[in-house]
C-alpha cells in the first residue's frame, strides 16, 4: 500500500520569525528555591508559581554545576506540573528541545509537548522513560522511537521537530535513535509531570528556533517504521517520505540498511507535490530478527538526480525486537463502550495490535452500558479501572488502550507457567458449542490456578435504534488524527460501524472454574477443563474466536490459547476423532504424529510458523489408523510453530514448540 497525504499547505512560505534561545541549569537558584518565579518562561499547569505544582532547585544530583530539578510523583501523578513555555504556538520552522534526565532504578520519568499555550488542549508528543527504555509516542501512533538509557545515570535527550515538513528526531547523548513523522505538526510548550511511578532529575534545560527555507527539489525521509517487534515474523516495513522542496517529485529510491542487508525499494509514476506525503510500504516482507539492531532507511535518486538537502535523506532506528517465550499468548482487555467519545480510540488501537501482534495476542473489547454488554464481565473488569476507555494486559495495572504495547512486550518475553490448547465440538443444529482448554504445565502447580474460556466476535453489526451508534471525539480532527475517525461525525450511524474484539461470553466468571486442577500438579502433567456454550442465532459462529486462560493464584493471566471455533490449537493427548497427538512437545529433534482414524484415510501435514509463512508440507496419501508420522525438526529456529493436520479434507491445528 502506498498513500499520498497532503501533510501541511504552507511549506513555500518562509517564516520571518528570529531565532529564539532559552537555557537553565538552575545553578542561579538557592537550594529549595522555586523555578517558576526565576524566568518568565517557568509557569505551571494552573500557572500557580511556587507550590505543589512548582519545581524547587536541589542538589542531590546535577549533571553540570550543583543543582538541578526533582520530581516525584505521587497518587495519581503530580502534583509537580512544570511548563516551559517556547513563548507562542509554533507551526512551522525547527523547533529543538534539550534536556538532561536522572531516572532512579525501578522508577519512571516523563514529559510531554503541548501544542497549544493554553495546556490541556492538544498533546503533541508523548515521552516516556521506563526500565532503560524511552519511547515517544503522539498519543495516535505508539512507539514512533524507542531509544535506551542507564537507570541513575545522567543522559541528554534533544528532540529535533521539523514543523514545516513534518520530521521529528530524538537523539539520546548526541546519537540518533529515531526519526518519525508527528501527527501534530505545533508545539507550544514542554510539560514535565511526574506520573504515579515517577522519580526523576531534570538539569540543562534548553530550547531554540531556527526558521526553515526549503530548497528546489527535496525529498525527506519523515518517518521510519519496521512494522513490528517481534523476532521470528515477517513485516513490511513502512518508510514515509515528504517532499519537503517546491518542485514536485516524480520518482525516488529508497533503501533500508538493516541485519547487515541492504533492502532496496524503487517508487516511479507519481507526482508528489510540495507539502505531501507519501508511505512507501515494502512489497517484499523482511524476516524480523531478535536483539538490538541500527537501521537507517535513505532516500536517493530523486527524479534521477540529487535533492538539494542532503541532511534529511536519511533516519535512524533503534529496532528492539523481541523473542517470545515459547507458547506465549498474551490477553488484552480493552473497557469500551459505544456511548463512550474516546473509545474510538481503543478500536484503532486494538486492531492495530491485532495486525501487528498476530497470534501472539488475544485481544478482547469488553462493553459497557450498550448492546453488546456482557453484564458479569462488566462488572468484573470496571472494578479494575478509572474510566473509559481503558484496558489491562494479562490483568496487569491498567493502561491507556494507546499504550498496551509497552506491557505486551514485557508480558510476551515472560515464560508461561503451563501452555493452553483449545479444542472445539460445533453442532450447527443446536447451535451448542464444546470447548475443551488444556494447560499443559512446564512448572509445578496446584489447585490455586485456574482455567476460563471467553468467546469474542468481529464484524458484529446492528441498528442505530438498538444503540449502535458510535460516539466520536475526535471528529473533525481538532483532538488529532484517529485512524479516520477524524474524517466521521460525532455520533458515527451504526451503518458505518462494524464492532470487533467484542466479547459475547465469558464462562465460568471473572475468576475461572475453581476446580479445574488437583492439589498438586507435576510439570509435564496435562490437565483440562469443559466449557459448554449455546450461540444465539445472531452470533455469527464464522467471525468467532475461542480464548481460553489460564489465571495464576494472584488473578493474573499467565497465558492463554486462541483459536476459532472451527480449528482446534495445541492439543495432546485427547483421544478424540476431532483431532490428533503429537508428542514430544516441545522438542529439539523430532515430534510425532498419531491420527486416530478408522481405515485408510488421505494425510497432509504442513508445517507454519507464527508469521504464517509455510515452513514445511508432506502428502502423506493414505494412512492407516495409529499410523505414527515424524516431523524433523533439527533444522528448524527455536520458536513456535503450526502443525496442520489435513485428513480426508478435515483440518486440524496444533502448536508445536520447538526448542
Amino acid at each position: 500500500m502506498k498513500k499520498i497525504t497532503l501533510l501541511l499547505s504552507s511549506l513555500l512560505l518562509t517564516t520571518a520569525l528570529s531565532a529564539q534561545l532559552f537555557s537553565d541549569d538552575f545553578d542561579a537558584l538557592n537550594v529549595g528555591d522555586y523555578i517558576g518565579p526565576s524566568a518568565t518562561e517557568w509557569t505551571t499547569w494552573s500557572g500557580a508559581l511556587g507550590g505543589a505544582e512548582d519545581a524547587q532547585a536541589n542538589d542531590a544530583q546535577a549533571l553540570s554545576g550543583t543543582n538541578s530539578i526533582y520530581f516525584l510523583g505521587q497518587a495519581g501523578g503530580g502534583p509537580q506540573d512544570v511548563l516551559l513555555d517556547f513563548g507562542q504556538e509554533y507551526t512551522d520552522g525547527i523547533l529543538t528541545y534539550e534536556s538532561a534526565f536522572y531516572v532512579m532504578a525501578g522508577k519512571t520519568g516523563y514529559f510531554n509537548f503541548q501544542a497549544n499555550t493554553v495546556p490541556g488542549t492538544v498533546w503533541a508528543m508523548n515521552c516516556n522513560m521506563a526500565n532503560g527504555t524511552v519511547t515517544i509516542d503522539d498519543g495516535v501512533s505508539s512507539s514512533l522511537a524507542v531509544g535506551s538509557y542507564t537507570d541513575e545515570t545522567w543522559f541528554t535527550l534533544r528532540i529535533e521537530a521539523n514543523l514545516s515538513t513534518g520530521r521529528w528526531q530524538g537523539f539520546i547523548d548526541g546519537v540518533c535513535f529515531g526519526v518519525w513523522a508527528n501527527s501534530i505538526n505545533q508545539v507550544a510548550t514542554v510539560d514535565l509531570f511526574p506520573l504515579e511511578t515517577s522519580e526523576f532529575y531534570v538539569d540543562n534545560v534548553s530550547f531554540d528556533y531556527a526558521a526553515y527555507l526549503p530548497s528546489q527539489l527535496n525529498a525527506s525521509v519523515a518517518g521510519f517504521n519496521l512494522g513490528g517487534r517481534i523476532a521470528g515474523t515477517y513485516k513490511s516495513p513502512t518508510v514515509t517520505i515528504v517532499n519537503a522542496g517546491t518542485d514536485a517529485i516524480t520518482s525516488f529510491d529508497v533503501a533500508i540498511d538493516l541485519y547487515g542487508t541492504t533492502y532496496p525499494e524503487s517508487v516511479t509514476g507519481i507526482n508528489l507535490a510540495a507539502g505531501q506525503s507519501y508511505d512507501v510500504v515494502y512489497s517484499t516482507p523482511i524476516q524480523v530478527q531478535g536483539g538490538i539492531h541500527n537501521a537507517t532507511a535513505t532516500v536517493s535518486n530523486v527524479n534521477g538526480g540529487i535533492d538539494g538537502d542532503a541532511t534529511d535523506d536519511d533516519a535512524c532506528l533503534v529496532a528492539n525486537h523481541v523473542i517470545p517465550a515459547p507458547g506465549k499468548v498474551v490477553v488484552g482487555e480493552e473497557a469500551t463502550g459505544t456511548w463512550c467519545p474516546w473509545c474510538v480510540r481503543g478500536t484503532v488501537f486494538m486492531d492495530r495490535y491485532e495486525n501487528e501482534f498476530g497470534n501472539f495476542w488475544a485481544g478482547i473489547a469488553v462493553h459497557n452500558a450498550d448492546p453488546m454488554v456482557v453484564t458479569d464481565y462488566d462488572a468484573a473488569i470496571g472494578g479494575f479501572i478509572g474510566g473509559y476507555p481503558s484496558s489491562l494486559v494479562d490483568r496487569g495495572p491498567e493502561v491507556d488502550p494507546s499504550a498496551m504495547d509497552g506491557d505486551f512486550y514485557e508480558r510476551l518475553v515472560t515464560p508461561p507457567a503451563a501452555i493452553i490448547a483449545n479444542a472445539s465440538v460445533w453442532d450447527a443444529g443446536t447451535r451448542e458449542l464444546q470447548v475443551t482448554v488444556s494447560a499443559t504445565f512446564d512448572m509445578a502447580a496446584d489447585d490455586s490456578w485456574r482455567l476460563a474460556c471467553v468467546l469474542t466476535e468481529d464484524g458484529v453489526t446492528g441498528s442505530s435504534v438498538d444503540g449502535y451508534d458510535q460516539a466520536n471525539a475526535y471528529a473533525g480532527g481538532a483532538n488529532g488524527e484517529m485512524g479516520g475517525y477524524e474524517l466521521l461525525p460525532s455520533t458515527v450511524p451504526a451503518a458505518q460501524m462494524a464492532y470487533d474484539h467484542v466479547a459475547r461470553d465469558i464462562a465460568p466468571d471473572w475468576n475461572g472454574e475453581p476446580t479445574s486442577f488437583p492439589a498438586t500438579v507435576n510439570v509435564g502433567e496435562t490437565h483440562s477443563v469443559v466449557f459448554d456454550f449455546v450461540l444465539p442465532s445472531e452470533w455469527n459462529e464464522n467471525n468467532m474466536h475461542v480464548i481460553g486462560m489460564l489465571i495464576d493464584p494472584n488473578g493474573g493471566i499467565d497465558n492463554a490459547g486462541k483459536s476459532t471455533i472451527f480449528s482446534n490449537t495445541g492439543i495432546n493427548d485427547l483421544d478424540t476423532k476431532s483431532t490428533f497427538r503429537m508428542y514430544p512437545n516441545p522438542t529439539n529433534t523430532v515430534a510425532f504424529i498419531e491420527a486416530d482414524f478408522d481405515g485408510n484415510s488421505e494425510v497432509q501435514i504442513t508445517l507454519i510458523d507464527m508469521a504464517g509463512k509455510e515452513v514445511a508440507s508432506k502428502n502423506y496419501g493414505a494412512v492407516n489408523a495409529g499410523s505414527k508420522l515424524p516431523i524433523n525438526t533439527l533444522s528448524l529456529e527455536t520458536g513456535v510453530y503450526l502443525v496442520k493436520v489435513t485428513v480426508n479434507n478435515i483440518e486440524m491445528t496444533q502448536r508445536l514448540i520447538v526448542e
